[in-house]
Order: structure tokens, then C-alpha cells, then sequence
């Protein structure tokens, strides 16, 4: 089964005004309170798409409760982990007037070495695993080699590990084996060392970073110019779809969801990677904090298969 693993959970809330003022009160629309955080947003799109999964995470207090009860009514199954703090909240502001989009993003709560150790007892108890998703922030008290622990110890129970995170978290999974990573373009730069990459150099250095790494695939994130995969066949890059976007709060969970049902379902990491950036693309048309609809990501997905021949190879092998 398909398990996701949310540390840094959050209950979101989003909102539209007409424009930010400074020490005004400011008129809100009508609140949209969702589930979030990396990995939960993971396990919704995979129920979008008629998969299932098994959402573990952090819960505390009565923002805790809420994730969790937001979930069930989805029909998603959940392992919540009980902490002391206070699960965060989040909130996005849409200021119609200039279509701008404001993300307030809390640090979360505090977590201690006991909860980290349950978490940890929870997920590599649990049987048949086939794919354990980590995406999303680490919170406070989380050092980051737990990311790297966990990849290790995955491996050794043949459990094909992906992480979607950032810093030198992601560094100490791509080292200790990780299945699979998802760097966005700027989480390449510093895993590469460098400040700004040309467009020229992504397939470069995303080469030299997987020669560096115990992955068996990166897949880097380029927003609204899709994708490339790097394996040790070689680099290739994928195309997306133009679209007039509305936001891009959990685009990037949207395209893990469409590429780890594919690859359950058996299918290639190149269709994978294809059919998660018709997922991101689709939750990047809708606002708030929505990701997408299963319908508009089938569509992108024909739109990206059609246009094959706008996939390149970067290089033959490395």
C-alpha cells in the first residue's frame, strides 16, 4: 500500500478580499478550511484519483482533531500520532483586486524525541508497504537526519522510499538511499552547490547530483516548464501544459500523488512523471487551497502524451 507521512501537518484556511490595507478590517469570503500539510495533501489527491493510501502524521490539540476528522469525511484511512502541541493553521489570502496571492505559513509545533521515536515505530510496523511518501516541512525539534534514518531503514525492508523535501533533508535521504526524490529547481541549486542554474546546466548538474546520490530517480519540479527525470539511463525532460494559473499551493504534492499512483499501478517512471505534471498542472487552476480535479489532470495527461515529441532527451546516458 501507498503510506504517507506528514510531520508538519496543518489545518489551512482560505480566504478572498477585495485588496490588503494596512489597519483596516478587511472583508473576508466565505472561509474554505481543508486538511494540509506535504504528505496529507498527497493522500487527498491519491483519493482524487481513486487510489488509496494511509495518511500518519502528527495531531495536537483541536487543530489536530479537525485534520483528522477532515480526512475521515473523505474516506481516507488515517494513523494520527498524538502530540502535545498544537497542530498548526495555515491561511492563503486572494486579493482580488490585483489577483495576488498571499501564504502564511506557521513553524508548527515542537516536536519531542519520544513522539519522533513513535512516528518512526508507527510507519515501519505497519505491513505491505509498497511506497512510503514524506512530503513537506520538517517541524521544530526534528533534526534531519531522520529523513536519512528512515530512507536507510526503508530500503532494508524493500520499501521504496520518496521525499519531497528541502534543505538538508532532502540531502541525507538522496544519501541513504532513497527510491526516489523531488527537488523543486531551487532545492537542485543547493543540492548542486550553486546559487542559480541556467537552463543549460539543469540536466548537468541534475546529472552530477544523482551520480552523488543512492537514488534511483530525481525528478526535478520546473513548474510551468514541466519536468525532468534523471536516472542512470540519462536526463530527460518533460513538457507542460500552458494554462492560466490561479495558485500554486499544492502543485507540488498534486504531481508526487500522480506519480506514485502511477508507478503502484505498475506503470513507468516516464508516464509517471507525465501524469504527475498533468497533476500539479491541474491543482495550479484552481484556487485556495483545493489541489485538483481528477477530470482536468486525465485531460492534461492526453494533452502531454500527444505532445511526446516535445519530450527530449538531455543526454543519452550519464
Amino acid at each position: 500500500m501507498i503510506v504517507t507521512l506528514t510531520l508538519n501537518p496543518a489545518l489551512d484556511k482560505s480566504t478572498d478580499v477585495s485588496q490588503l490595507v494596512p489597519e483596516k478590517k478587511m472583508r473576508c469570503s466565505d472561509v474554505l478550511i481543508e486538511a494540509g500539510g506535504g504528505g496529507i495533501n498527497v493522500s487527498k489527491a491519491v483519493k482524487e484519483l481513486g487510489g488509496e493510501s494511509l495518511a500518519v502524521f502528527f495531531a495536537g490539540g483541536l487543530n489536530g482533531e479537525a485534520v483528522t476528522r477532515l480526512l475521515k469525511e473523505k474516506d481516507i484511512a488515517v494513523k494520527a500520532v498524538p502530540i502535545k502541541g498544537d497542530t498548526r493553521e495555515n491561511f492563503v489570502v486572494n486579493e482580488t483586486a490585483t489577483a495576488r496571492q498571499y501564504r502564511f505559513v506557521m513553524p508548527g509545533p515542537s516536536i519531542c524525541k519520544d513522539e519522533l521515536k513513535t512516528i518512526g515505530k508507527t510507519i515501519l510496523g505497519l505491513p505491505q508497504i509498497s511506497f512510503l511518501v514524506c512530503s513537506g516541512s520538517l517541524p521544530p525539534g526534528v533534526d534531519a537526519s531522520f529523513l536519512g534514518q528512515l530512507a536507510l531503514t526503508a530500503k532494508k525492508k524493500g520499501i521504496k522510499f520518496i521525499a519531497d523535501t528541502s534543505g538538508v533533508a532532502l540531502k541525507k535521504a538522496m544519501e541513504n538511499g532513497a527510491y526516489l526524490i523531488k527537488p523543486s529547481l531551487t532545492e537542485l541549486c543547493s543540492l548542486a552547490g550553486k546559487e542559480y542554474l541556467e537552463p543549460s546546466e539543469i540536466a548537468t548538474s541534475a546529472k552530477a547530483v544523482f551520480r552523488q546520490s543512492n537514488c534511483e530517480a530525481i525528478i526535478i519540479s520546473m513548474g510551468p516548464s514541466g519536468a525532468m527525470l534523471v536516472t542512470k539511463d540519462g536526463a530527460k525532460e518533460f513538457n507542460a501544459p500552458t494554462v492560466k494559473r490561479q495558485t500554486t499551493v499544492g502543485a507540488g504534492d498534486s504531481m508526487v500523488a500522480g506519480i506514485v499512483w502511477m508507478l503502484e499501478k505498475g506503470e513507468s517512471l516516464e508516464n509517471a512523471v507525465q501524469f504527475g505534471i498533468a497533476c500539479g498542472t491541474a491543482a495550479t487552476i484552481n484556487k485556495g487551497t483545493q489541489l485538483f480535479k481528477k477530470a482536468d489532470a486525465l485531460k492534461f495527461y492526453e494533452w502531454i502524451k500527444q505532445n511526446s515529441a516535445a519530450i527530449h532527451e538531455c543526454d543519452k546516458a550519464l
